[in-house]
């Protein structure tokens, strides 16, 4: 049963459950940026199990913009340890689905597409960080004027793990210039989330031509007085899953993303292992 349509202000003040219940009875299909504040959104990448180590090894190398969150059993499409009955299959607004390395279709829906070996990697997305830029009163300029975050690809090379290889996609940011490294500070608090920027300034510095045409999301308007700042992006791996040529992977569409039940700033039990790693490593 489909539900009536809601827009985007009609889930503002929704719980992620509300939120996902929408989008899995066909009622949303649009972005997730501003939705659900405080819990944490996930990036997607869902490809076959006999690809899924050396695509964690590629997360595990570059944790900036790969942040791992979340990893399924292999053709159970339930995220327990994200939040309570999330079906991967009809949970997000919107996929992508790509064969041999080609685009082939963006869908609401991927239950006729599941295979018993399918594999979902969960990573963190900026707009977990956002919710707290806005709380500590940083404007975020996309989501002021209802549009998708600016993504852009850039020239910073990422360290490659089996068949996984490729460059960073960055998101873009205007920032008052005296709030810039508030913004770092803030961001810094969410390594579930991209973490602190990766850039400041002009954007031929890491390889992008030109700020109003992004490869995608929307472009934004940079304020007298606003620099831009760039932050790692989770479209990177939908960048880098192209070039692998995987016979099939399913990605999460720019800007819609899987919204969890666990709190934006919690360590979720990935994270939690890897601090403990870290610690243990450090004595």
């Amino acid at each position: 049963m489909t539900l009536t349509r809601v827009s985007h202000s009609d889930l503002v003040e929704k719980s992620a459950t509300d939120v996902r219940s929408a989008i899995r009875h066909g009622a949303y299909d649009g972005h997730t940026a501003g939705l659900a504040a405080g819990k944490l959104q996930c990036n997607l990448a869902i490809l076959p199990e006999r690809f899924a180590l050396d695509f964690l090894r590629f997360c595990q190398r570059n944790p900036k913009p790969c942040p791992l969150v979340g990893v399924s059993d292999s053709g159970n499409p339930m995220l327990p340890t994200l939040g309570h009955d999330i079906d991967i299959r009809t949970d997000v607004s919107k996929y992508r689905v790509f064969r041999d390395g080609q685009f082939c279709d963006e869908v609401t829906d991927i239950s006729a597409l599941w295979a018993d070996d399918f594999v979902t990697v969960a990573l963190g997305c900026s707009f977990t960080f956002e919710n707290a830029l806005l709380r500590d009163g940083i404007p975020v300029r996309h989501i002021e004027s209802g549009r998708n975050v600016p993504m852009y690809r850039s020239n910073i090379a990422l360290e490659p793990a089996g068949p996984f290889s490729g460059q960073m996609v960055v998101t873009m940011r205007p920032i008052p210039e005296a709030q810039v490294e508030q913004a770092k500070e803030i961001s810094g608090r969410f390594p579930q989330a991209h973490g602190a920027p990766i850039a400041v300034g002009t954007p031929d510095q890491i390889g992008i031509r030109d700020l109003a045409a992004p490869e995608w999301g929307d472009a934004v308007e940079i304020k007298t007085g606003e620099v831009p700042v760039y932050w790692a992006c989770g479209v990177t791996p939908q960048n880098v899953l192209l070039e692998a040529a995987l016979p099939i992977c399913i990605t999460h569409a720019p800007g819609h993303m899987l919204i969890a039940d666990v709190a934006e700033d919690a360590e979720t039990p990935i994270l939690k292992k890897i601090t403990e790693s870290n610690k243990e490593t450090d004595t």
